[in-house]
């Protein structure tokens, strides 16, 4: 009798467990799968930049001790293993088995791929303030993508919000603003453009999976381009792995890749699903008072010009999303 009432209990608990299961997995389908939605969709996107604009500073303290090329390779590397995780915990195994790896890959490594590692080079060769200032023109790219293809018409008051995006973006690191009219500039404006088209293509090249899936593929193929950088270029002898990594190296290294990269990408895609590539890239430009910010509780001073510019950018993009 207590041999049967055992098994039973065992029966009926793993029957629960199953539900459970179930019901988390029917949650979290499709998530990302969203319908157009302007306010969500900058709501979003609003959280994506914030998230990656706290990578400039982070990248900064490492950049001073890492190769871009090895901060490259850890950080796509930490990024991916996050979101496997939480794509498998949100829609299961057979979801992440049966998703388009080949496609979402070429996308990452065309795109991202070239997009991230030209990114951390521009900052490399220049500072962040500067990579934050050229981002501002990365909207010009997303734009042109929509335009292009007959997915926009270049409305005047879309062009307003345009301009008016950037403007404010170039006032809010106005007192900063020095450029070296070199090779970080050309990377940062290079990278601009393939991370826009990779971004874009993420949507509408895989229109039947989820945006976490889309980012987690998309990544992964950058983070195979990453990886065959890493080893020509160790094999080579002109990058090493750090010998030791201190807490602070570490924790900025999760920031930069688990936050600025990974969590921010998934808001990212999603806010792309939502109001388009062109729309969301135009929130880039609170990236310079976004770094302003972190950087103020971090110790460093305030500057009202971030507070204007970031008005501005306001401004434009809710001008450039009049009807």
């Amino acid at each position: 009798m207590g041999a049967e009432l055992n098994f039973y209990l065992r029966k009926r608990t793993y029957k629960v467990i199953y539900k459970c299961v179930a019901m988390k997995q029917k949650n979290f389908e499709g998530f990302g799968k969203t319908s157009n939605s302007p306010i969500a969709g900058n709501t979003l996107a609003l959280i994506a930049i914030f998230l990656f604009a706290a990578g400039f500073p982070a990248a900064e303290v490492l950049l001073e001790v890492w190769h871009p090329i090895t901060l490259m390779f850890f950080r796509l590397i930490l990024a991916v293993a996050t979101l496997v995780i939480l794509w498998i915990f949100m829609e299961g195994l057979t979801q992440v088995l049966n998703a388009p790896w080949f496609k979402g890959i070429k996308i990452g490594i065309l795109g991202f791929g070239i997009g991230t590692n030209l990114l951390l080079f521009a900052q490399w060769f220049t500072d962040p303030v500067t990579v934050a200032l050229l981002a501002t023109l990365i909207p010009v790219s997303a734009a042109i993508l929509e335009v292009w293809d007959g997915r926009r018409k270049l409305t005047t008051k879309f062009a307003g919000g345009l301009i008016a995006s950037i403007t404010g973006g170039i006032i809010a690191v106005s007192e900063n603003m020095s450029i070296d009219l070199g090779w970080g500039v050309l990377m940062a404006l290079a990278s601009g453009f393939f991370y826009m088209w990779a971004s874009d293509k993420s949507v509408t090249g895989l229109p039947a999976i989820s945006s976490i899936a889309r980012s987690t593929i998309t990544f992964t193929g950058a983070a195979v381009f990453t990886t065959f950088s890493f080893v020509i270029f160790f094999t080579l002898g002109f990058i090493e792995i750090p010998s030791g990594v201190t807490g602070a190296q570490f924790f900025n290294l999760i920031i930069y890749s688990v936050i600025a990269m990974a969590i921010s990408h998934i808001f990212f895609i999603i806010a792309v699903d939502k109001v388009g590539v062109a729309i969301t890239s135009l929130h880039l430009n609170f990236a310079p008072f976004y770094v302003m910010v972190i950087l103020f509780l971090l110790g460093e001073t305030w500057d009202l010009r971030a507070i204007i510019g970031a008005s501005i950018v306001a401004f434009g993009v809710w001008l450039a999303q009049i009807k």
